[in-house]
This record gives structure tokens, sequence and C-alpha cells, in this order.
């Protein structure tokens, strides 16, 4: 289409139903590769084949599948590169970007190209946490305004708090109604998904009990986004944690022209689905065994 019928970028991806940045990376990979072949290698072209299923099943613009090396790969290690490429790519000078936090995308900071990006500023989209053992993610925005000498905008609270007076006062009264209305023009916002695993590590974290833990299964709740949690259908559900967490409202989220989602992992197939269905994201960054399973849910 490229070579021979020489459409542009653009018409390439309208008529295949996918991204124009999907476009521009498969041809550079396949330059890269002396691939220039008007054909792809089947590798390439599996993955471009497996972004495509995930892009019109979940109704994301943008896939970028990370390939594993093999099958004990670490998932974590490969999404946080491609993040990192793809974000570094998104920047750009007087741009507002929102960051969440968690493991993947505290990796995701070693990935980040260097580049002059004027006038940037990073908004924290969570509170943080009162017990850290070997790394606190909850200072990924800090560490990334660093990269780039950005401006940082931090809710500096707990996570989450014990009422929602607590929330109100300290967004009223304690200096957070400056990130919160600057979170209602963010350019862009990079969020995880927390899966199963993500509840053992709000108890871990001390920001929920066991009786909370149980509650919020028994409403339905299969994982979280900045600990917002909500059940399979990518709804939130009727908790107090939901009134309680000091974050960026999901609908503030979806008001951002670019939602880059960044997660994978086998505990995480469905919520990652689900969360799809919450924040709408218009890219999605993930592993390709991930891929895979979220192509043959039904």
């Amino acid at each position: 289409m490229y070579y021979v019928e020489e459409m542009t970028q653009s018409a390439i991806a309208d008529a295949l139903g996918i991204g124009r940045i999907t476009v521009v990376r498969l041809l550079a990979e396949a330059r890269a590769a002396n691939d220039v072949r008007i054909s792809l290698s089947r590798e390439i072209a599996e993955l471009a084949g497996i972004e495509i299923e995930v892009q019109k099943r979940y109704n994301v613009a943008e896939v970028m599948v990370a390939p594993l090396m093999g099958a004990g790969g670490d998932g974590r290690a490969v999404i946080a590169a491609a993040a990192g490429e793809y974000v570094s790519r998104l920047l750009r000078p007087d741009m507002k970007i929102g960051l969440g936090w968690g493991e993947t995308l505290s990796r995701m900071l070693n990935f980040l190209d260097e580049k002059a990006a004027p006038r940037l500023s990073v908004v924290s989209l969570l509170g943080g946490v009162m017990r850290a053992r070997a790394a606190n993610p909850a200072e990924c925005a800090w560490q990334f305004s660093r990269v780039y000498m950005a401006d940082c905008f931090m809710l500096s609270a707990p996570a989450i708090v014990d009422s929602r007076e607590t929330k109100r006062a300290l967004i009223e009264n304690c200096g957070l109604r400056e990130v919160f209305d600057l979170a209602q023009a963010l350019d862009a916002v990079v969020v995880g998904v927390g899966g199963e695993s993500s509840f053992r590590a709000a108890r871990a974290y001390g920001l929920v009990s066991e009786v909370e833990i149980a509650e919020l299964r028994a409403r339905g709740a299969i994982g979280n986004l900045l600990y917002n949690f909500f059940d399979a259908d990518g709804c939130l559900v009727d908790h107090s944690i939901n009134a309680r967490v000091v974050s960026i409202p999901i609908d503030s989220l979806r008001k951002a022209p670019a939602r880059i989602m960044v997660a994978g992992g086998a505990d995480k197939v469905e919520a990652i689905s689900a969360a799809c269905r919450l924040l709408q994201p218009t890219a999605l960054v993930t592993d390709e065994a991930t891929a895979k399973a979220m192509v043959a849910r039904r």
C-alpha cells in the first residue's frame, strides 16, 4: 500500500481501521529490519495483527504490543520500554501531562527520551502512601518531571483518606484545589491498571483493611484505576473507598485528548479489559501474551 500504491500513512490508517502512529511504527520497523520487500516478516506481521484485533475489539485507536523474549519473559520490562518510547514521542512544549503510579510506570522512567520539552507541566493523578519499602511508586510524577526539568504538581495527601469530609477539606483548605483545577485541562494522562494483586498491594501500603477488601470483592470489584475500584463491566463499584480516594476523577481523565493505559500480566487481563470500558483510552501499551488473552476473551 505504501511502496506500491503510494498511499499516504493517513490513508493506510483509514483503510485498515488503525491509528496512523501504528502505520508509522510498522514502516519504521520494516526499514530498520531491511524488510522493505512490500511484505513484513512473520513475527512483525503477527504482532501487528494482534494490535489491530485489540484496537477493534476494545475501540482503542492505538495499541502497542511488546514482544516477549520467550514464554517466561518479564512482561513489565518490555511494556515499560514500549511505553517509554511512546510517551517520549508524545511530549511537546507547553504540554500538561498527568501521571499515575505503579511498578510498570516507575520502570518506564528508565526508557524516556530526554529530549527538550519546554514549559512541560507534570501532574500527579493520585495521592501517596505513608509506608514504602524498596521504592515509593507514588514518586512517579516527580521522577518524570526531573527527567524533563518540568514543573510538577503533586497531590500531597494519602491516596485514600478516612472520610469524604477529610477529602473535601484537603482539596478546599489544604492547597489541593490548584492541582484538581489544573487536571481539568490535561493534554495527556498515563495510567496503569491494578488487577488481583492490587488488593494485596493496597493492604500492604496500609490504604485499605481486610474488611474493606472483602466488601469490595462482594460488590464485584476486580481491579482499580488510581484506586478507583471497578467491576467486570467497567463500572465503579458502590463503596465508600471510591468517594475517599484522593485522585483526579475518572470523568476528568476522560477529557484528556490522549489517554494512555500501560498494563499487562496474566492476572490483569480481565481488569485491563474492563478498564478500557471505564477510561476509554486512546492508546494501550501491553505485552503480547496479555493482548492475545484479551482477544481470546468472549
